[in-house]
């Protein structure tokens, strides 16, 4: 993609910036990498780490030079909240699709549902959903899972170095998961639910952090656009 000519005061995002966003629900993380491109006409821009449109959170954008760093943060460890709602199911593991399967949660404790995150800290083996990008035969697999083709993944290692269960509100249980790169929590809920016998789906997700890059410390897109335009106006 041929750059743009840029107004002065867009230089440093051409020379290359590390950007913040704190995502906001229904927006892709295409969106915010779209948005930026065109606030600051810089062509060179992407993000480190997809965040699914029903997500909220840290977003890395890189612009410029410093999109060669993107795989380094990519590979940082995240942390989320949350939440799990326990007693059902649904295809995309999460509130993409219609919860099904309803089972009775009457007798689950706080004890059971606590000691439930044991098994899934440390390195685990996890099986990402159907519904995801993740490629096979060149394809991305979430087009097969829509048509309601089986669609069989292998499982594969990730580390979640802490999860902790912050509050229960049944059928809702709130989390908060420190975990590797490629670690799906959609999945995490699915597991954890069907280990308590009753089924769960992620219901809500919020990135908190990225290696030491905290969401406290990140733009909303509305105030960077405001940003974006006072140095327009002011650089004339």
């Amino acid at each position: 993609m041929k750059q743009k000519e840029i107004h002065p005061s867009m230089q440093p995002y051409l020379d290359g910036k590390v950007l913040l966003f704190d995502k906001p629900v229904d927006w892709t993380s295409f969106d915010v990498v779209k948005k930026v491109r065109i606030l600051t006409r810089i062509s060179k821009v992407g993000h480190a780490g997809t965040l699914d449109p029903l997500a909220t959170g840290l977003l890395i954008v890189c612009t410029g030079k410093f999109t060669k760093k993107i795989n380094e943060y990519m590979g940082m460890e995240k942390e989320y909240t949350g939440t799990f709602t326990l007693g059902a199911t649904t295809p995309t593991y999460d509130l993409e699709s219609e919860p099904v399967n309803q089972k009775d949660i009457s007798h689950l404790t706080e004890e059971m549902i606590t000691a439930a995150t044991a098994p899934f800290t440390g390195p685990i083996l996890q099986v990402p959903p159907a519904h995801s990008a993740i490629k096979k035969d060149g394809k991305p697999v979430y087009l097969a899972a829509r048509k309601g083709i089986d669609v069989q993944l292998e499982p594969r290692p990730v580390t979640i170095y802490a999860f902790s269960i912050e509050k229960i509100e049944l059928p809702v249980v709130y989390f908060r998961v420190v975990c590797s790169t490629g670690t799906y929590i959609r999945s995490l809920a699915h597991d954890f639910g069907a280990a308590l016998g009753v089924g769960g789906y992620m219901s809500s997700l919020r990135r908190t952090r990225i290696g030491e890059f905290s969401v406290d410390d990140a733009f909303s897109l509305e105030a960077f656009e405001a940003d974006i335009k006072n140095r327009l106006a002011s650089e004339g």
